[in-house]
């Protein structure tokens, strides 16, 4: 029996506050319960949480119940790929090591089935946004990173978890589709297409679910959020659709 692939994005587990956090927390292993049996490699495309940032001894508290499943789904086979998003940039070895999960930076390609895959959170790809272009390279900066590790955990989890909260986009603009020509991660993808065939373009980051076509027998889709949608895509070896779970 050949295994799905699933992919979903922008949890922002601790995103508002713990009661939404813990509630949200629960539908997702709900979620990873329904898909665990038919589930051969799982792809969380960035911001599973809402901020993250690993010291050497410390880490964030709470989101164990996720954490805990994602455990038991490696131990029992299943391949479990994290991206690093831009709430939660700061992973270092805690998931591989206690979880067995591979940990991405930034793009990862892959082929199965004969398809090939362009994953990536999203942020910082496209026209656009120079501003966060900039502050992604300060943040992702070793020696910045080294810098903040030296700040005591309750004052640098507690700014970390403020900064997080205050950056956040809420804009409307989210919520609606613009065109794809103003869709920048779209855009993106085209011109991706103008130097490498990819079959299926996956993101996450937009926070608004999308499944466009790209032509030249390609496919851009956006996971979504979990705040909202509920949606993941699921790849069943021949194709790869947008999902929605407890949603009418």
């Amino acid at each position: 029996m050949t295994k799905n692939l699933y992919f979903a994005s922008d949890f922002h587990l601790g995103s508002p506050n713990h009661k939404e956090s813990r509630l949200r927390e629960d539908k997702i292993v709900r979620w990873l319960n329904t898909i665990e049996p038919t589930c051969g490699e799982l792809f969380l495309v960035g911001d599973v949480f809402d901020f993250w940032y690993e010291y050497k001894m410390v880490i964030p508290k709470g989101f164990i119940r996720l954490q805990g499943k994602l455990a038991a789904m490696n131990d029992a086979g299943i391949k479990i790929y994290m991206f690093k998003g831009n709430h939660d940039m700061w992973m270092n070895e805690y998931f591989t090591a206690e979880m067995g999960i591979q940990i991405v930076s930034d793009e990862l390609i892959i082929e199965r089935n004969g398809k090939k895959f362009y994953i990536h959170h999203g942020d910082g790809l496209g026209p656009g946004d120079s501003k966060y272009k900039v502050l992604r390279k300060v943040f992702r900066n070793p020696i910045c990173q080294w810098l903040f590790s030296l700040v005591p955990p309750t004052i640098g989890l507690g700014f970390g978890n403020w900064w997080s909260g205050h950056s956040r986009h809420t804009s409307k603009s989210d919520e609606r589709f613009m065109g794809i020509e103003n869709e920048w991660l779209a855009v993106y993808s085209k011109q991706q297409l103008q130097h490498q065939h990819f079959d299926y373009f996956i993101y996450g980051h937009r926070h608004l679910p999308l499944e466009l076509d790209l032509g030249r027998g390609s496919k851009y889709i956006n996971a979504g959020e979990w705040l909202q949608h509920s949606s993941y895509a699921e790849f069943d070896g021949n194709d790869l659709s947008l999902k929605y779970f407890e949603k009418d």
